[in-house]
C-alpha cells in the first residue's frame, strides 16, 4: 500500500475536531523536561539513500541463492512454485484479518477449509486444524490435548530423545507449570529404537511421542509402539515430516491418534528462521480437544455450500481456564501458502519431490561413505537426512566447506554429548547430481589436511 501523509489542511481539521490549536498541544501531559529528548541519531537519509545502505547491510547475508546447501535440521531447502508468492500477495489474503465473520470471509475460510482436508489426507488422519504457529508449537499443543483428554489424571509423557531437540525444549517451556513428568528410554540416541520405549508404558502415560522420520532421519514403522501405547489407554503422537509422507507409510496407518509437524517444506521459504506453519491432526474422536481453530463446511441462508468457524468453544472467546489452548492464531497467510502447495503438485507431484529426496540422499551417502576416515553413524533406513561420523569436529569441516560455497551439515555435537563429529547432511531435490560430488570432493579434501 501507497504511503500517503496528511495535508496540513487535514491536521488541522483532526486537531480542530479533538479541539486543540496545534501538534504540540498534544502533549502538555508530558513533563516539559522529557518531552524533547535528545537523540543520537545518523542524519536523515532520502528514501533512495536509505534503500541504499539497507540493501548493502543486507548483501551481506548469505543464502542458499548464493551457497549451495546440505543443512536441514527441521528446515529444509525445496523448490517453490512461483504461483505460490503470486497468489499469498493478493491484498484479500495478505490483509486477512480472523475470520470471524464468514459473510465477508468465504475466500479465506475456503482456503483454510481446502488446507486442512489436504494436511488430513497426507497424514492419514481424519481432521486437521487450520494450523499453529511451527512445529514446535504444534508439539506442545498435542501435548497439552493428551493432558486435557486424561483431566489430569494421567501425567506421564514419553518423548523419544530423536524428536526434534528444539521441540522437546518449546514442549517443556509449555509445560513448565503442569504437573507432567517427561519420560525418554534411550540413554544416548545412537542406541535409539522405538521398542525402547515400550517397557516405558504404564497406566499412567498420557501420551508417547515419536519423529517420523526421526531428527537423525531414520525411518522406523511405530505399528507396534502405537499398539502398547494404546494397550495402556495412552495416546501416540507421531511428528512428522510431510514431505516423507509423499512416499512413506502414513503414521495414521501405524495407529497415530495425533500427527503433528512443521509445514516449511510444504512451498515456504526458509526466511532465515520464520515464520513458519505448524499443522496438527487428529482421530474424529479426539476433535473437541483439540486446540486450534477450526473451518466447517455449512450451507448459507440460499442452500449454498459455505464455511464457517466451527466448534468454537475449543478457542480464547470461553472462560480461559475452560479453553482448550489460551494461543490460537493460525498461520493463515502460511497454511495458504502449504494449500496452493499440495493443490499445485497434487498426489503425484508430492511422491515425485520425496523419491528425488531420497534417490538423492542415497546417492550422497553411499558417496561419503566411500571416502576414508568417514562413515555413516546408522544402518537404519533414512529418507532425506543421514548422519556422518567425520574425523575432525564438524565445526571445522563446515568452516572448510563454507569457504568453498557450500553450507555443510547440522553439527549434533551442538545438542547431543558425544555426537560433537557427527554430521546430520539434508540432501533435497534442488541439490544436483554435480553439487553432491562437489561436496564429496571437498570432503575428501578435509580429510588430508
Amino acid at each position: 500500500m501507497t504511503y500517503i501523509p496528511h495535508s496540513p489542511k487535514e491536521r488541522d481539521e483532526m486537531l480542530a475536531a479533538i479541539g486543540v490549536e496545534k501538534m504540540e498541544d498534544l502533549f502538555t501531559a508530558v513533563p516539559e523536561k522529557h518531552r524533547y529528548p535528545e537523540l543520537n541519531l545518523p542524519p536523515a537519509l532520502t528514501e533512495m539513500e536509505a534503500a541504499a545502505e539497507l540493501s548493502e547491510i543486507a548483501q551481506a547475508n548469505e543464502t542458499v541463492k548464493d551457497l549451495v546447501s546440505f543443512l536441514g535440521a527441521g528446515v529444509y531447502n525445496h523448490y517453490i512454485p512461483s504461483a505460490i508468492n503470486h497468489i499469498l500477495l493478493r491484498g484479500e489474503f495478505y490483509t486477512a484479518y480472523t475470520p470471524y465473520q464468514p459473510e465477508i470471509s468465504q475466500g479465506t475460510l475456503q482456503a483454510i477449509f481446502e488446507y486442512q482436508a489436504l494436511v488430513a489426507n497426507l497424514t492419514g488422519m481424519d481432521v486437521a486444524n487450520a494450523s499453529h504457529y511451527d512445529g514446535a508449537t504444534a508439539v506442545a499443543e498435542a501435548v497439552n490435548m493428551a493432558l486435557a483428554q486424561f483431566r489430569g489424571k494421567r501425567k506421564k509423557v514419553i518423548m523419544s530423545a530423536s524428536v526434534h531437540p528444539q521441540y522437546r525444549a518449546t514442549t517443556d517451556t509449555y509445560t513448565q507449570f503442569a504437573d507432567v513428568e517427561f519420560v525418554s528410554a534411550e540413554a544416548s540416541p545412537l542406541q535409539a529404537r522405538p521398542e525402547d520405549l515400550i517397557p516405558l508404558i504404564d497406566k499412567d502415560t498420557a501420551l508417547v511421542v515419536v519423529q517420523y522420520p526421526d531428527f537423525f532421519g531414520r525411518i522406523f514403522d511405530y505399528t507396534k509402539l502405537a499398539d502398547a501405547a494404546h494397550e495402556a489407554k495412552a495416546l501416540f503422537c507421531v511428528v512428522a515430516n510431510p514431505t516423507a509422507l509423499g512416499m512413506l507409510k502414513t503414521p495414521g496407518e501405524m495407529g497415530a491418534d495425533m500427527v503433528v509437524g512443521e509445514g516449511q517444506p510444504l512451498g515456504i521459504a526458509m526466511s532465515y528462521g520464520g515464520p513458519y506453519l505448524g499443522f496438527f491432526t487428529t482421530r474424529n474422536k479426539f476433535v473437541r480437544k483439540m486446540a486450534g481453530r477450526l473451518v466447517g463446511e455449512s450451507v448459507d441462508a440460499r442452500g449454498q455450500r459455505a464455511f464457517v468457524l466451527t466448534l468454537t468453544p475449543r478457542e480464547q472467546h470461553i472462560k480461559r481456564e475452560r479453553a482448550t489452548s489460551n494461543i490460537c492464531s493460525n498461520q493463515g497467510l502460511l497454511a495458504l501458502a502449504a494449500g496452493v502447495y499440495m493443490s499445485l503438485l497434487g498426489q503425484t507431484g508430492m511422491k515425485h519431490v520425496a523419491e528425488l529426496c531420497y534417490h538423492k540422499a542415497h546417492y550422497a551417502a553411499e558417496e561419503i561413505a566411500k571416502i576414508p576416515s568417514y562413515e555413516l553413524s546408522f544402518d537404519a533406513s533414512f529418507f532425506h537426512e543421514f548422519v556422518v561420523t567425520c574425523p575432525k569436529p564438524v565445526a571445522e569441516i563446515n568452516a572448510h566447506l563454507l569457504e568453498h560455497g557450500i553450507l555443510g551439515g547440522y553439527d549434533l555435537g551442538e545438542e547431543y554429548a558425544g555426537m560433537e563429529n557427527q554430521m546430520l547432511v539434508a540432501v533435497t531435490e534442488m541439490n544436483s547430481k554435480e553439487e553432491i560430488d562437489a561436496l564429496v570432493a571437498i570432503l575428501s579434501e578435509v580429510n588430508h589436511d
